[in-house]
């Protein structure tokens, strides 16, 4: 396992600077935010590229996953983060998110990148039922799992409190439903805290679909809000062992989008404990 973080606590900042400051406190990965202000993918310019490829040559860091899950470029009044959605009841509107991760997986596929991160399908709407959310997600999804096919891309659903899939259950359920060979689970601890799931459980129960980790703490509230890992409640000493356990080879990506008041504080706090922890992945 290799420890990363995500260029969404860096908001505030261009993504040279963050991919610098990222890299001065230690770590060998980033995860690109597919979004504003780092790499928009419908708006970003052949040297816009070429000026992300540099940052990471000259700070020698390695692309761990590429966020597509957020849209804070199109900042939906309903949520900004996963709206639109994959299941939205107005199809020309679905075709929004189809098209941005469309783009994001051509941009994965030109910087190298090993995969990208997508919202599990949006919110039910009122009296509609799970299996027909599923049913819209699948559909919508399948055209794009071949274009990641085609690009050599993995593209990866993350389920997220509040949205179609949820749970552990919900996903291997969508598994089932849609196997395909180049989607796969992207596992953020927190989340499935949040919804219950006991983290170290679930990484063993869905051990062979992990394609890559987002590590967060949660409050024993289990209310969805990401916090600097040691100032929660999970038990991320056995969620690492599991991992390692289970001989997981990729990216754990640190996620703390909510701290860009002082994401260099976050990332340095966060990768201090994680290597008391975990030393390994140092």
């Amino acid at each position: 396992m290799r420890l990363a973080f995500s260029s969404n606590a860096y908001l505030r900042f261009s993504f040279s600077e963050a991919a610098k400051r990222i890299a001065q406190l230690g770590y060998r990965g980033i995860e690109i935010m597919a979004d504003v202000p780092h790499a928009w993918p419908a708006f970003l310019l052949a040297e816009q590229k070429q000026a992300i490829r540099q940052a990471l040559k000259d700070h020698h860091l390695s692309i761990s996953n590429i966020n597509a899950f957020m849209m804070n470029a199109i900042n939906d009044a309903r949520q900004r983060y996963w709206h639109p959605s994959w299941i939205e009841p107005y199809a020309p509107y679905r075709q929004v998110r189809i098209d941005h991760t469309r783009r994001a997986l051509d941009l994965a596929a030109e910087l190298g990148a090993p995969c990208i991160t997508t919202e599990p399908g949006g919110p039910l709407e009122p009296g509609q039922s799970w299996e027909d959310g599923l049913e819209i997600f699948i559909e919508t999804l399948a055209p794009v799992a071949d274009h990641a096919a085609a690009v050599g891309v993995l593209l990866l659903v993350e389920p997220e409190p509040g949205l179609l899939i949820e749970t552990a259950e919900q996903y291997e359920r969508f598994d089932q439903r849609f196997k395909h060979p180049a989607v796969g689970l992207n596992f953020d601890v927190g989340h499935f805290y949040c919804v219950g799931d006991d983290p170290v459980a679930t990484v063993r129960r869905l051990q062979a679909l992990i394609r890559h980790v987002h590590l967060e703490d949660i409050a024993d509230t289990r209310v969805h809000h990401h916090l600097i890992p040691g100032e929660g409640a999970i038990d991320l000493t056995g969620t690492l062992s599991a991992l390692q356990q289970v001989n997981y080879p990729g990216w754990v990506t640190i996620e703390l989008y909510p701290y860009v008041d002082d994401p260099d504080q976050a990332a340095r706090l966060a990768r201090e404990r994680v290597l008391t922890w975990l030393p390994s992945l140092a």
